[in-house]
């Protein structure tokens, strides 16, 4: 019942996306929409997926991220869904702690707060006082792990149904980061866990006095009960006030986030997987404090490598080495044309680079470079799925307080100062293991002649062609196709009324009949060409 609901619930939007691609009919485009139109159904989305409950709510948060499968404005309303959720009814939270610790929150603590501090859609917090110092209390929502193995199990359900329906990279990536989204959730749901990946991040952060993690009391920490140090900040995208005062400098907090990330990501491979407003704060002396540590990923050394080559490769400019980046890391499949990522590439460093680009203009190209791909088959690996949603993060607290914050410009000098660090913690190699690479490198490019040459003479050889070069072909082939369509319908259309003419004598029957027919195949001359074009091209231009 439960993947019944959901299918009802979405299912509506799948068909309104799929219509916004394609008409149920033989000749035109895609159905014409206003952008006031998708505003409401990105509005309606995300109070469809708010009342679908947690699991679906942290699925959101992933997808606000991905540019690549969600258009605007679908993008930024997603981006906008918060898991704030009403409290757990009084009592519920001390009963679960009792069960878990034995002991009823007024025995455990000096000092117990029944109201909650925080409501989440997995747990909620608590104040509290242990031995003479202020703690938070988290505490896990009862029967959530369950509710979201049911909405995990009818979305798998749900995504084969659509994997059948609609055979395309888009739907592919829907399922490959549900699948990615059920291998991590359930750290969030064990606190035991989330209580390692504390200690671990405080250790990595020890000598960073920038950045303040909150320390566990372990002895207080069971699956459904963590017990945290109590830190005093306020909210990252509530900091107006301090702002305004001259308290802060928002390119100093901008600058701590981005190192602190490229550090996670690029240095420590532990990296802080849940990035938004409600889990960052800044405290009284300007530090940024990291909250919630139940999701995190841990990158493994050869993506960090390949990483930090291409985030160098784009602090210098180096087009060339930023492709090379992203065909190495799995962004760019082999099939799409490097001369045409190098033209996006080049467009993008031109305008985001420039010192007086404004947001709108970065935003303008992005979403130019973006149609550009959008049908083709992009990928992106986990890690870089929640590296986008840091790095959307970063530019979207930048642009609340100004809105004509350029993300690169700022991050291209944190990134210039870590150069030392991202160099210095990458593996370095003997000469013996870079004349072993040498040859390696010239076997395999000996034995892809060899099998060139071998393909040359089975006569296997093929060229493929880029779809801009057959663009005009397959629009020529898809007009004579449909006209021949058109030309066949009529004719059928005329032998059937000249048939049931000579059944019934009838001669308005074939007064009315061949009038059809001839209005039928007139269409074939008196259609606009533009009616026969390829959808997808049509789709382009309109967006």
């Amino acid at each position: 019942m439960r993947a019944i609901r959901v299918f009802m619930a979405l299912f509506p939007f799948v068909v309104a996306f799929w219509r916004d691609r394609r008409r149920w009919i033989v000749a035109g485009g895609p159905a014409r929409r206003t952008p006031g139109v998708h505003e409401r159904r990105a509005q309606r989305l995300v109070s469809t997926l708010a009342g679908l409950g947690p699991t679906f709510i942290k699925l959101a948060q992933v997808f606000s991220a991905r540019a690549d499968i969600l258009p605007e404005p679908y993008l930024s309303a997603v981006g906008t869904l918060t898991d704030s959720v009403p409290p757990m009814a009084p009592g519920t939270a001390e009963h679960v702690i009792e069960d878990e610790l034995g002991q009823p929150p007024t025995a455990l603590f000096e000092q117990w707060t029944p109201e909650p501090l925080a409501a989440a859609s997995l747990g909620q917090v608590h104040r509290a006082r242990h031995q003479g110092r202020e703690v938070v209390v988290k505490v896990l929502r009862p029967g959530v792990d369950e509710m979201v193995r049911r909405d995990l199990e009818a979305s798998f359900r749900i995504l084969f149904v659509l994997n059948v329906l609609f055979r395309n990279h888009h739907v592919r990536a829907l399922s490959a980061i549900v699948g990615e989204f059920a291998k991590h959730v359930g750290s969030e749901l064990d606190f035991r866990e989330e209580a390692q990946n504390a200690l671990t991040l405080r250790r990595n952060f020890a000598g960073d006095s920038r950045v303040v993690i909150p320390d566990v009391v372990m002895e207080l920490v069971r699956p459904r009960v963590l017990v945290l140090e109590y830190v005093e900040g306020t909210r990252i995208d509530r900091l107006q006030e301090r702002l305004d005062r001259g308290d802060l400098q928002l390119s100093s907090v901008i600058e701590t986030l981005i190192d602190a990330y490229i550090k996670m990501m690029l240095e420590d491979g532990f990296f802080h997987a849940d990035p938004h407003f409600g889990n960052l704060l800044v405290d009284a002396e300007g530090r940024l404090v990291l909250l919630d540590f139940g999701m995190v990923l841990r990158v493994d050394r050869a993506t960090q490598s390949r990483l930090v080559t291409t985030v160098l490769a784009a602090a210098r400019q180096d087009v060339d080495g930023i492709i090379n980046g992203f065909y190495a890391l799995g962004i760019l499949d082999p099939d799409i044309d490097r001369g045409t990522v190098q033209d996006a590439a080049r467009q993008v460093l031109a305008v985001s680079l420039r010192e007086g680009s404004s947001h709108r203009q970065i935003q303008q190209v992005v979403e130019d470079v973006l149609l550009t791909f959008y049908d083709w088959p992009l990928m992106l690996p986990a890690e870089l799925v929640y590296f986008g949603r840091a790095a959307a993060l970063v530019e979207g607290i930048g642009l609340r307080y100004d809105p004509e914050f350029n993300t690169m410009v700022v991050a291209r000098p944190v990134v210039a100062r870590a150069t030392g660090r991202l160099l210095r913690g990458q593996p370095e190699k003997d000469p013996r293991a870079r004349l072993a690479d040498w040859g390696l490198e010239a076997s395999q490019l000996v034995r892809t002649l060899r099998d060139l040459l071998h393909r040359v003479e089975r006569e296997e050889f093929r060229v493929r062609w880029h779809p801009r070069d057959t663009a005009e072909l397959q629009r020529q082939i898809a007009q004579q196709v449909r006209r021949l369509i058109l030309a066949a319908g009529a004719l059928t259309l005329g032998i059937v009324t000249a048939v049931v003419y000579l059944a019934t004598r009838r001669l308005e029957i074939l007064v009315i009949g061949l009038l059809a027919a001839s209005g039928l195949f007139s269409l074939v001359f008196v259609l606009p060409s533009h009616l026969f074009q390829n959808p997808l091209r049509i789709r382009r231009r309109r967006r």
